[in-house]
């Protein structure tokens, strides 16, 4: 059974095992400002952590962040972020369901456009995100970072 829904605090330890595989390198914190970050996002209006389970096991992720907006008749849009399937079941459709799962989420809340962004240049990636209805040629994106 394959079931999409909200994360809620059970979840942290198998929100995080998943977040380590996207993000290997980020430093494991011991200080508890994980969690605390964590039980925060689930309580901000606005902010939805998503999981997807199959047979009772977390086993992909993905973070929308709806963010209101006076333009477009004051319609909200929302950025995606950290999606994430366990890397032992990439490629077996359940990143489609996920994600599906994530822009139904968008158009429900009334967004006129769901955004993210990839670091990747694994041309794998990027087709799975042209698959899930994403355009590459709608907009530049810009990034900057703290110097």
């Amino acid at each position: 059974m394959i079931t999409f829904r909200t994360a809620g605090p059970d979840d942290f330890a198998d929100v995080m095992r998943l977040y380590r595989q996207l993000q290997p390198e980020d430093p494991v914190l011991c200080d508890g400002s994980d969690a605390e970050t964590f039980a925060r996002i689930l309580e901000s209006p606005g902010l939805h952590l998503f999981v997807l389970e199959v047979d009772g096991a977390v086993v992909a992720t993905t973070y929308l962040n709806v963010i209101p907006n006076l333009t477009r008749s004051a319609s909200p849009y929302a950025v995606i972020e950290n999606v994430v399937v366990d890397k032992e079941l990439r490629g077996t459709g359940l990143g489609k369901r996920v994600m599906a799962g994530t822009l139904r989420a968008a158009w429900d809340a009334g967004c006129y456009k769901a955004m993210l962004l990839t670091g990747s240049s694994r041309p794998a990636t990027h087709a799975f995100y042209r698959a899930c209805g994403f355009s590459s040629d709608a907009k530049t994106a810009y990034l900057a970072r703290p110097s």
